[in-house]
């Protein structure tokens, strides 16, 4: 079984292996008890959006630690995968512009994914 934090670093890893756009990490431990770890990117189209949550679910699964959800896959926007003590958002520019989880959750400590203990 991974840590919250090795779960956070392999999907940071997964996410910069395809490319993703302005790859955040989250520490929000002290504000939530939802998630440890956000961890938050954009994607250029719905076709990268897909391939960044497939490179995700592939990398984790592969790790043993398969999402416990994932949700609008339909949307093409916003697809958010749940992995209990880990959440991951990708969205488009757009998208994370408007939503602006970065401004909602600024009290959440921002954490350099190298720095991240990987499993």
């Amino acid at each position: 079984m991974l840590t919250a934090e090795q779960i956070a670093a392999i999907a940071a890893k997964a996410l910069e292996d395809k490319k993703a756009r302005d790859i955040k990490v989250l520490r929000t431990t002290e504000q939530t008890v939802l998630a440890d770890y956000f961890v938050i990117c954009n994607g250029t189209s719905s076709t990268h959006i897909k391939a960044l949550v497939d490179e995700v679910d592939k990398q984790l699964s592969e790790a043993g630690e398969p999402p416990v959800r994932r949700e609008g896959l339909r949307s093409d926007i916003w697809v958010l995968m749940d992995f209990g003590c880990v959440i991951v958002h990708v969205f488009t520019d757009e998208a994370r512009k408007f939503y602006n989880l970065e401004r909602l959750w600024s009290d959440a400590e921002v954490v350099d994914p190298s720095s991240l203990a990987s499993p």
